[in-house]
């Protein structure tokens, strides 16, 4: 079983004023946090990280192999995907600023992807939701029972993912294009501690749970 890592650290962080994935997370880049944690998955033989081109120079730094991202997400794990041996068996797609995944929840979507051929971490929707119309008003109340948050890692044997990404297409999930192509894709429990990096408030939260889980001192 041979597993490749897609890392996809291009964003240029427009909110954050730099990019996320580079900031300072307890004295190291988010992105070193996200990339040691798969360091530590069975059988992942090949970590990819994507960047955007002015980043190249400093992902270097990181110990992996680093290609140049494109103009959309979709284009730079296209650029991953090309990067990876074509003799992988599952790919693993993740956002470089998602450094609080844990070990266990990615072998437990690699495991389900190994059955069902693709499978995606996520989280159940804890709020009540309102879908409205253009005019703000309220149209329906949804049942959120049936309604999940999709995070990364997304999971997928190879010639699911290269078939989906084959044709051009592009989207902000992945399982999304492999969906389209009527395969069913599998959710798996993730973990409401498994935040995206977009906002400097995140950090705050996610240095906190660092020293939670005894990472840090306390």
């Amino acid at each position: 079983m041979k597993i490749a890592v897609i890392i996809a650290a291009g964003g240029t962080g427009k909110r954050m004023g730099q990019p996320k994935q580079f900031l300072p997370l307890a004295g190291k880049p988010v992105a070193e946090w996200t990339i040691d944690v798969f360091h530590k998955v069975k059988n992942v033989e090949q970590i990819v990280l994507v960047v955007s081109g002015e980043d190249l120079e400093r992902a270097k730094n990181l110990g992996v192999k680093v290609v140049e991202g494109g103009e959309e997400r979709g284009d730079s794990v296209k650029n991953g995907l090309k990067a990876i041996s074509p003799d992988t068996n599952l790919v693993i797609i993740h956002d470089g600023a998602r450094p609080l995944i844990t070990p266990d929840i990615i072998e437990k979507a690699v495991k389900e992807a190994r059955e069902y051929g693709a499978a995606i971490v996520g989280v159940p929707v804890k709020d009540t939701i309102k879908r409205t119309g253009d005019d703000l008003l309220i149209k329906e109340t949804v049942d959120r029972q049936a309604l999940w948050q999709a995070q990364t890692p997304q999971v997928f044997k190879y010639e699911i993912i290269t078939r989906a990404y084959a044709d051009g297409r592009s989207a902000t999930d992945d399982a999304k294009l492999v969906e389209d192509l009527g395969i069913k894709v599998k959710m798996v429990m993730g973990s409401f501690e498994n935040i995206k990096i977009t906002t400097p408030e995140d950090l705050i939260v996610a240095e906190a749970i660092l020293r939670n889980r005894n990472v840090l001192p306390k």
